[in-house]
C-alpha cells in the first residue's frame, strides 16, 4: 500500500491507496480543490464542511451534464447520405443473423 497526502480546501489529508495510484488521486484532489476555491470565492466564510459540500455539488452537476450530453449523442445518431455503406453493412449482418437463427431453429426442431 502506498500513502499520499492530498490538499483540499487548504487542509492536508493523508490517504492510503494502491501502489501507483498516487498521481491519479492527486489529480482528483486538484479537481476538488479547484471547485472548493470556486465555492469559497463565491460565498466567503463557508465552513470546511460546507465548502466541501459545494465542491461536491459542483462536481456532481458537471458529471450530470456530461451524462446527459453522452446520452443525447447516443440517441441522436441519424444516418445521413455518407452513412449509406454502414447502413448496407448493418442490413447484411442482420440478414446473416436471421439465417443463422433459422438454421439453429431447424436443428433444434423449433422451426
Amino acid at each position: 500500500m502506498a500513502e499520499t497526502t492530498l490538499v483540499i480546501a487548504g487542509r492536508h489529508y493523508a490517504i492510503r491507496c494502491r501502489d501507483g495510484e498516487e498521481a491519479h488521486l492527486g489529480h482528483l484532489a486538484t479537481l476538488i480543490e479547484d471547485k472548493s476555491r470556486v465555492a469559497q470565492q463565491s460565498t466567503p466564510g463557508l465552513t470546511e464542511v460546507r465548502t466541501l459540500l459545494f465542491a461536491a455539488l459542483f462536481l456532481a452537476d458537471e458529471l450530470n451534464d456530461l451524462k446527459r450530453e453522452v446520452a443525447g449523442r447516443q440517441t441522436s445518431l441519424p444516418l445521413d447520405g455518407d452513412d449509406e455503406p454502414s447502413a448496407r453493412a448493418i442490413e447484411a449482418l442482420a440478414g446473416r443473423i436471421e439465417k443463422l437463427r433459422d438454421r439453429l431453429a431447424a436443428r433444434t426442431g423449433n422451426a
